[in-house]
């Protein structure tokens, strides 16, 4: 009963204030402020989910009362059977809207909404490695198309044997961040790679590095903070994709951080794909500074970006792909490679939900 009450006391507040924020984007003068009726449009969205199941919430503990109370005056045995059994049903729905609520409680990524920059790299294992950083790319990519997410190219590095030393692109849908966000890290691959004559198991790995893509950063970008260079797109083997001068480096001088882009034959659009990986960039490096002030509190969370932590391996010879910070083992191989890696993801987020609910 107290943690209703508590669940209830807390949604009150959150049911006022989305009320209020629909009357305000409603406003013509707010309408007026573009920049200030999107920010209140997506503070109401994020509020929509919990603010329905606190009115259904609501609605269920006055039913349940007013069951009690019809119990009380009932003399009727059937009747009283009728209210007995709807008090239970009343009862069990209360537990579930509480458990939900709890969830939906939770401090919130602000990011989880929006888009993803995922970047891969070939690591230890020579080509091999990099044959395999194009099989996960291609994973993200099947991935995608399941959800119907939108991918976008920024940047990739090629082999000539058609592997990937490095690759940036954009998935672009609803909740791809908080999903995808889970993916960082390292990924190992056990397998007997085509160039090697005795059968033996080589183990390669690969690092995903995964970044929310960001509109609005509360930081400001220099123009004399920037160099930004141009030079000749080229593919694989040195070929050239076009003739002009039209790729993109940007590096920001503070913080070393290098960006590159080569996907469009436009320079101007290059510098604004360059531009949106930089942000993000940044985002996360000052949001990791800020973290590290908060380190003992964030041990306990699933890890979602240390790329020197091993999230997954994927091992031919037995067909098996596990995840070791779940347990999770799939030995439809095939599948997973095809983008079937929900049973990971929902098995991280579970892990993280209730992590951070035993902490709260």
């Amino acid at each position: 009963m107290e943690m209703l009450n508590d669940i209830l006391e807390k949604t009150k507040k959150m049911i006022d204030r989305y009320n209020e924020l629909t009357n305000m984007v409603s406003d013509p003068a707010i309408i007026a402020d573009n920049k200030e009726w999107k920010k209140l449009v997506k503070e109401r969205s994020g509020m929509e989910e919990i603010v329905e199941k606190s009115i259904e919430l609501r609605k269920a503990t006055e039913d349940l009362q007013s069951c009690k109370k019809e119990l009380e005056n009932e003399k009727d045995h059937e009747m009283r059977e009728m209210f007995h059994e709807e008090i239970n049903n009343l009862e069990n729905k209360i537990d579930t809207l509480v458990e939900d609520i709890k969830i939906l409680l939770l401090p919130k990524d602000e990011n989880d909404d929006g888009n993803i920059i995922i970047e891969i790299r070939s690591a230890a294992g020579g080509e091999e490695s990099a044959l395999f950083a194009t099989e996960l790319m291609r994973m993200y990519n099947y991935y995608a198309e399941q959800k119907r997410w939108k991918v976008e190219v920024i940047d990739i590095n090629e082999t000539e044997l058609g592997g990937i030393k490095d690759a940036t692109f954009v998935i672009r849908g609803k909740g791809a961040y908080s999903r995808l966000k889970y993916e960082a890290g390292v990924h190992r691959v056990q397998r007997v790679p085509e160039t090697e004559t005795q059968g033996r198991i080589h183990t390669s790995t690969a690092t995903v590095a995964v970044l929310p893509e960001v509109e609005e950063v509360d930081f400001e970008i220099k123009e004399n903070d920037l160099r930004i260079d141009t030079y000749r797109s080229s593919g694989a083997g040195g070929q050239h994709i076009n003739k002009t001068d039209s790729a993109i480096r940007m590096t920001h001088i503070p913080t070393g951080i290098v960006v590159t882009c080569q996907d469009q034959r436009s320079q101007l659009k290059n510098k604004e794909k360059a531009m949106s990986v930089l942000k993000a960039k940044l985002y996360e490096y000052y949001q990791s500074q800020r973290d590290n002030e908060f380190k003992e509190n964030r041990k306990s969370q699933v890890g979602t970006g240390d790329r020197s932590e091993r999230v997954r391996t994927y091992n031919y010879p037995q067909g098996r792909v596990t995840d070791h910070r779940v347990g999770v083992s799939s030995y439809d191989l095939e599948g997973v490679l095809n983008g079937n890696i929900d049973q990971f993801i929902d098995a991280l987020i579970l892990k993280d939900r209730t992590e951070k609910l035993a902490s709260s």
